[in-house]
């Protein structure tokens, strides 16, 4: 099995690919996607939308697991944040991929063992799980690396 992890922003999104052949997880790509901040918000989404194309046609994942919004007392950002999720939501949907949505808590708890957990907690743990010399790098990388552990974990 092979899954794309996606911590989804409109300034930057995370992503990682880990596939699970003989039953252990390993990473096979892991990184961001950054948008000039000058940039209109339907630029940003399509560039967002091209490069999330680009992986799957790259990597070929059956599943993709996303971090789903959340609530933040700027309504704007929340609503923003679920453009992203939509652009990366119809590009997995037009390849066919299953598709898991988690809560960051859920995922954070999947994969540290709480729900608060921070981002640098987050990195430990994807490094540990994966045996990585080093946690992927920024921290949304590890974020997006953490949504494809999480489908793993609970499948």
């Amino acid at each position: 099995m092979r899954v794309l992890g996606v911590d989804p922003g409109t300034a930057v999104t995370g992503y990682g690919v880990i596939e699970t052949g003989n039953g252990t997880p390993h990473l096979i790509e892991c990184g961001v996607f950054k948008f000039a901040k000058r940039s209109s918000l339907p630029r940003r989404l399509h560039e967002l939308h091209e490069g999330i194309v680009e992986l799957i046609a790259r990597h070929r994942p059956t599943a993709l697991a996303l971090a789903t919004a959340f609530y933040h007392k700027n309504v704007r950002t929340t609503l923003v944040l679920g453009h992203a999720r939509g652009v990366v939501l119809l590009a997995a949907q037009d390849a066919g991929l299953d598709i898991a949505e988690y809560a960051p808590a859920t995922i954070k708890k999947t994969v540290v063992g709480a729900g608060g957990a921070g981002k640098v907690q987050v990195a430990a743990m994807v490094m540990r799980l994966l045996r990585l010399r080093h946690a992927p790098k920024p921290a949304d990388a590890a974020d997006g690396v953490a949504a494809a552990l999480t489908y793993i974990i609970r499948s």
